[in-house]
């Protein structure tokens, strides 16, 4: 036989695809079976793989320090140390999306003061948007559920409320005015008139003066994290300021 016609006994080496980057997962739930849940449903999807469960926040923060992984999924009320409690260690590991039963206002609010990149209440989301959640989270934008979305809109509102509303002064006799263009615009307005903002810049500004940080902004307005860099840019350049707090001075006439 011929070296043309002897067989090969080299296998040929398929080609495969490059495999998708997986995002490392912790869950953190004092209830067994919803630990179990949501791992099944997690490590169903390609990209996504549970490393470790946790039954209480202390659980937790020794399971992210040993395991690093890339998203943490964070119960609010747990036995011994409460998920609460434990966010400020565990943001410092990973991102952090808080998945509870919680609804209460006061806890989305604390939650995202302490560093949680999104919140998702059991019963407002199925389960593609929970794996597309975790894929957000995991990759730094910010994901929230409708009740959540609308604690942040009403802890905006009312700090937005406190900066902007003018001082009172003695009503003149003649009040009220005849016409409208005798009345005094509010600070929101006449500002955005002033350094000629668009409604969706004063909107930004508004919520940069009530302390809200880029990534709280992007959840509330739906946009992304860049889209509000950019729009914090062209800010700055119309009210010729370099940080947040002279362009905040800049916008309340305070400067």
């Amino acid at each position: 036989m011929t070296d043309e016609t002897r067989p090969s006994n080299t296998p040929s080496t398929p080609t495969t695809a490059s495999a998708p980057h997986v995002l490392r997962v912790l869950v953190a739930d004092d209830n067994p079976v919803i630990r179990a849940g949501l791992t099944a449903v997690l490590s169903a999807a390609d990209d996504l793989t549970v490393v470790a469960e946790a039954e209480d926040g202390n659980a937790a923060c020794e399971a992210a320090l040993r395991h690093r992984p890339d998203v943490i999924l964070l119960d609010v009320r747990m036995p011994g140390v409460d998920g609460m409690a434990a966010l400020p260690h565990l943001v410092r590991v990973a991102p952090v999306m808080m998945l509870t039963y919680s609804d209460e206002t006061d806890l989305v609010q604390e939650a995202v003061r302490l560093g949680a990149g999104g919140y998702l209440v059991h019963g407002e989301f199925t389960t593609p948007q929970l794996i597309e959640a975790v894929r957000d989270v995991g990759r730094g934008r910010p994901h929230f559920t409708p009740t959540a979305t609308n604690a942040l809109l009403e802890h905006v509102r009312g700090h937005a409320t406190a900066h902007t509303r003018p001082k009172l002064h003695a009503l003149p006799r003649d009040f009220p005015p005849k016409t409208l263009s005798q009345l005094q615009p509010s600070v929101g307005q006449s500002s955005q008139s002033r350094f000629q903002l668009s409604s969706r810049e004063a909107e930004i500004m508004n919520l940069i003066a009530s302390g809200m940080t880029n990534q709280q902004i992007a959840a509330v307005c739906f946009i992304s994290e860049k889209t509000v860099k950019n729009h914090i840019n062209r800010i700055f350049a119309k009210l010729h300021s370099t940080t947040r707090a002279q362009a905040t001075a800049k916008w309340l006439g305070v400067a």
